[in-house]
């Protein structure tokens, strides 16, 4: 093993994802403090999370009011041992999300194989990067706190331990994503050469059932019990489930804590054995599928091409607006890394029906509670997937957006399939939602109708607004991480969408809230009124933005600049 191939291979992979946008691409800012600033970021936060934890914790304990504490070493030690836990949880949802997010990018996931490294090398220096950016700053930011604030109760050495197992558990959470990357890679390709067309569903049904399974379960073990005995739950969880060879980081930690240090011995041994094994299974994986290419898609050749009119020609879309459509559509579905704008919407709907199968561990079914997660799971999965979808629908085209600027689109034709796309995508999410919503919270028919047609009211005017943020700030550089909308650009979004949001539901919330006020039931005219006057409001806010875009398509098209 040679570090300093190790060492190069991180520096080409940092570097990458940095590249300055201009004529000389391949400049890259070598700044230091800036290459690192999400870690400084981290490490200033958790510096300042640990100092504010001192001051709440010293007020509880010498408050009069509050009692039934645990002595402060036994509370600050428990949540200590279950730290790492929770850093394995999150280390994987980064990682795993980060390899969707770069994995439609060839030039970041193939390595430069004529270089004098070895797989084990490679291996490595690939399990590291996946640690490059968000988990490692959680990392920082999370030790760094629990450090400064063991420092202040004399418990400096168990903060150190808590943080070593920490970093090793983050390590863990890497080289099981990276062994994922690489059997996802080989079931690809087999599925390819075995289905054919058919496979790109295969692989977007499997991504998503995945995601699924995976968010129902962390879900479950992060809330199950409620917040109020969630340190208690999960240290007894690691206890109960000592067999689980993720867990034995954890388990070392409080073993040392507990004096039982021969059981920590064990458990340091098998959990360097189990991080060696799934390294080495990572590398044999490389070996056998790191150059491993799935078979590309051939189309039938044979007769003259003759366009036909089609479903969305029937529609009333030109030839050119529903090829637009059908590029999109195709992207969405088939680009590896767009698979992330289906997984919001999954998670907005599996949080609050959790919440009503009672596993959160509080009760909301009655109240206001209710209300709120019943609106989480009819209004928040479609407006968010239209302010998601609006933002990357011109910067999603990428540097291949010179075929738009070529071809005879109109300004209006563009803006015009665009919208159609994003709301129709936004719909269907909102047809499942609502499908799963009625079902799960069974509202009354008025409530549920009520429900539906806010949530298209507030995805209709989101979506058309967001996409005039899209044409405004779209990013179309191809780096590590394809972000398809400038940062400043998706910040200003995320404000103007949820603006908007308000002022379309805020006839709604007005009357609701002041039935609930006045002790008085919901009435049924009343809520026919709030969604007229919603409906009345989105449709000025989409017409007038709708006009907005025209313009602003127009000066895109026109500048056809990258």
């Amino acid at each position: 093993m040679n570090w300093k191939n190790v060492l190069f291979l991180l520096r080409v992979e940092r570097k990458s994802g940095r590249l300055i946008r201009g004529i000389k691409v391949t400049k890259y800012r070598e700044n230091g403090f800036l290459a690192y600033w999400p870690y400084w970021v981290s490490l200033i936060i958790g510096v300042l999370g640990g100092l504010t934890a001192k001051f709440i914790v010293s007020s509880a304990y010498s408050s009069d009011i509050i009692t039934n504490l645990p002595s402060l070493k036994t509370g600050t030690l428990s949540i200590f041992v279950i730290l790492p836990t929770v850093i394995l949880i999150f280390s994987f949802v980064f990682t795993l999300l980060q390899q969707i997010q770069l994995s439609g990018i060839k030039s970041a996931g193939q390595i430069m194989y004529w270089l004098p490294i070895t797989w084990q090398e490679q291996t490595l220096a690939s399990i590291l990067s996946n640690l490059l950016g968000l988990p490692i700053a959680f990392v920082i930011g999370i030790g760094s706190g629990a450090i400064v604030f063991a420092a202040f109760y004399g418990l400096i050495l168990q903060g150190l331990l808590a943080f070593g197992a920490m970093v090793a558990a983050a390590f863990l959470a890497s080289v099981t994503t990276e062994i994922l990357r690489l059997l996802q890679m080989r079931f690809i390709g087999a599925v390819y050469k075995s289905s054919g067309r058919a496979a790109i569903w295969v692989r977007l049904a499997g991504t998503l059932f995945f995601f699924i399974i995976f968010y129902v379960l962390y879900f479950y073990v992060i809330y199950g019990s409620g917040s109020i005995t969630f340190f208690t739950s999960l240290s007894n969880f690691q206890s109960t489930v000592w067999y689980v060879p993720f867990i034995w980081v954890a388990l070392t930690v409080s073993y040392v804590f507990t004096g039982q240090f021969f059981q920590a011995g064990l458990c340091v041994v098998f959990s360097a054995l189990f991080i060696a094994a799934l390294y080495y299974l990572a590398v044999f994986l490389n070996i056998r599928f790191g150059l491993y290419e799935p078979p590309a898609i051939t189309l039938q050749k044979g007769g003259v091409y003759t366009p036909k009119t089609g479903f969305l020609g029937k529609l009333g879309f030109s030839s050119g607006e529903a090829a637009i459509i059908r590029k999109d559509f195709r992207a969405f579905t088939r680009r590896r890394e767009m698979v992330s704008i289906f997984i919001v919407p999954i998670i907005m709907i599996i949080l609050p029906l959790m919440q009503s199968l009672g596993v959160t561990g509080s009760d909301q079914s009655v109240g206001v509670g209710a209300l709120v997660f019943k609106g989480i799971i009819f209004l928040l999965p479609a407006g968010f997937s239209a302010m998601l979808l609006g933002q990357v629908m011109i910067g999603e085209e990428g540097q291949s957006v010179w075929r738009i600027y070529a071809s005879p689109i109109s300004p209006k034709s563009l803006v015009k399939s665009k919208t159609f796309f994003l709301t129709l995508f936004s719909t269907i999410i909102l047809s499942i939602s609502g499908i799963v919503g009625v079902i799960f919270y069974q509202p009354t028919l008025p409530g549920a109708i009520t429900a539906l047609l806010e949530g298209f009211f507030v995805l209709l005017a989101v979506g058309i607004v967001e996409l005039a943020i899209g044409f405004k700030g779209p990013d179309f550089s191809q780096t590590r991480r394809a972000r398809m909308v400038r940062q400043e650009w998706s910040l200003i979004g995320l404000v103007v969408g949820a603006v908007v949001a308000a002022a379309v539901l805020a006839p709604l919330i007005l009357s609701v809230g002041l039935s609930l006020l006045t002790g008085g039931t919901i009435n049924t005219s009343n809520l026919a009124i709030s969604v007229a006057v919603s409906g009345t409001i989105s449709l000025v806010i989409s017409t007038i933005v709708y006009r907005v875009n025209l313009g602003i398509a127009a000066d895109f098209l026109k500048k056809a600049q990258i």
